[in-house]
């Protein structure tokens, strides 16, 4: 027992406080959290923020610059550190409708793309503009995601509605 008390112990004791903090050359979880939070105007959990917090497990590179932070249509918010090359989405927690009068006040559009369709796919990045054609493997209004086959067996995929025969792929990986 004197053994434990006198050296171990006391190791025990400087060690936690230790493993309690940032480790060194990785980023600060707590400073990206505050900032999505900053950037969305809600807090983890609320309406229109993040789902829950960033998994503590995390072990990012720290970034030389600030992350950059990016908002989708999917739903979450993006931090990315350009200059290493990490990207993470953190999910935001959906918007709820305040009363039964302002959910009827919504109205929702009509679909302009039907099941079957054929239509032309869109994407536009910073420097090109690129199309081809898929069928609508389900009905959408403008706005909505919604789910594409391409020719042959290609893998089906997501793209948003922008009008009536045209939907648009915003993010590549």
């Amino acid at each position: 027992m004197t053994l434990f008390r006198h050296l171990i112990l006391p190791a025990l004791l400087i060690a936690t406080p230790l493993a309690a903090a940032p480790t060194a050359g990785f980023e600060d979880l707590d400073k990206l959290e505050a900032r999505v939070i900053a950037a969305v105007g809600a807090g983890i959990g609320e309406p229109g923020g993040p789902q829950r917090p960033i998994d503590r497990r995390l072990r990012l590179a720290s970034c030389p610059n600030a992350p950059m932070i990016a908002m989708s249509f999917t739903g979450a918010a993006t931090l990315e550190c350009e200059a290493i090359g990490w990207r993470i989405h953190v999910p935001l927690a959906r918007t709820m409708i305040a009363s039964p009068a302002a959910a009827a006040a919504r109205v929702k559009e009509e679909p302009v793309i039907k099941k079957g369709d054929q239509v032309e796919v869109v994407a536009v990045g910073t420097t090109f503009t690129v199309s081809t054609v898929a069928v609508a493997q389900q009905d959408g209004a403008p706005g909505d995601r919604i789910r594409l086959k391409g020719d042959g067996k290609a893998t089906p995929f997501f793209a948003q509605v922008d009008s009536p025969g045209r939907v648009v792929v915003s993010r590549f990986n």
